[in-house]
């Protein structure tokens, strides 16, 4: 994870300490299920992570999933997202975002590029999100990318799947 994505981690949960995750719950283990026969495309989702803060402090997790999906994003975004400039499609929200990237790599089955989504979303019982909205919604794409990135260079995508070391958070970019 980047310093960019700790950063944005404290800013969502108000903790910049976490519990530990269980021992599977690695970028190298989701990119090893989403090269395996469960990457199929299609997949309903696979976990990456779910991070926790630390226990006697105010609960708040966040999950992190991928998916492989058949193609390319197609229709218009729910009105409460942002749409911004990072791989196929990146949204983001104040309760969560998502990056698409395409990725040709020798681990993946197919000739056309796999199209991986990389999901960020906070558990737990739904609950409006406090805090500065724009804040939140470039805290969220900041961690989503992080760990779309981290996906893209565990799986070899060719340019990393077309992610820029850093995450674009300007929609007028786009």
């Amino acid at each position: 994870m980047t310093a960019d994505a700790a950063e944005a981690l404290e800013v969502i949960t108000g903790s910049s300490r976490f519990e530990a995750s269980a021992e599977k719950s690695t970028i190298a283990h989701a990119a090893q299920e989403l090269s395996g026969g469960s990457g199929a495309p299609g997949t309903v989702d696979g976990d990456v992570c779910r991070i926790h803060t630390p226990v006697g402090t105010p609960e708040v997790e966040l999950r992190i999933t991928w998916l492989r999906s058949d193609g390319t994003p197609a229709g218009d975004p729910a009105p409460k997202f942002t749409v911004l400039p990072m791989g196929e499609r990146a949204l983001t929200a104040t309760d969560g975002a998502v990056i698409r990237f395409a990725c040709r790599s020798a681990k993946l089955t197919g000739s056309a590029p796999a199209h991986v989504d990389i999901g960020v979303e906070r558990g737990g019982m739904p609950t409006e999100p406090e805090g500065d909205p724009d804040e939140l919604k470039d805290a969220y794409a900041t961690v989503a990318h992080s760990f779309s990135l981290a996906m893209a260079k565990e799986l070899g995508c060719e340019n990393d799947g077309g992610l820029e070391p850093r995450p674009s958070l300007d929609p007028a970019s786009r």
